[in-house]
């Protein structure tokens, strides 16, 4: 991609997004596109602002997490401060990752446990069925 800038029309196919959505993250004033009129064109900015919005939805952040995030990129620092809340956020992130596989590993080893009942519970009412059949003959 250029420097230049694009058009919603063009960020819509380069990130495969809907202009709804660029729309609704510039009024959530998470991009600041240019405007021309009722034109608006993305710089390189918003399309860095974007990558990092999008990857934030990926790994599921909040939007309110991901204008944090977007905000440090503003601190004029070198990047130090951006990139260490960058990583405390990826972290904290993937703690909570963790956890929930975990939970959904449990949550799957008790969903195994209650399909060997009813599946235990069915094989014993077909048996019984069958045998109520064999009697009424």
């Amino acid at each position: 991609m250029t420097n230049e800038v694009m058009t919603i029309r063009q960020m819509c196919d380069a990130y495969d997004v809907t202009p709804r959505t660029l729309r609704f993250y510039e009024a959530k004033e998470l991009l600041f596109p240019i405007r021309e009129g009722q034109k608006r064109l993305f710089t390189r900015r918003d399309r860095a602002r974007l990558k990092l919005i999008l990857r934030g939805k990926r790994f599921g952040f909040a939007l309110e997490q991901i204008r944090q995030l977007l905000d440090l990129y503003d601190v004029k620092d070198s990047g130090r401060k951006q990139l260490q809340g960058t990583l405390a956020a990826y972290k904290a992130r993937k703690k909570n990752l963790e956890q929930q596989v975990l939970d959904l590993q449990q949550i799957m080893a008790e969903l195994d446990v209650q399909m060997e009942w009813v599946q235990s519970a069915l094989i014993q009412k077909t048996a019984q069925g069958e045998l109520n059949e064999l009697s009424h003959t």
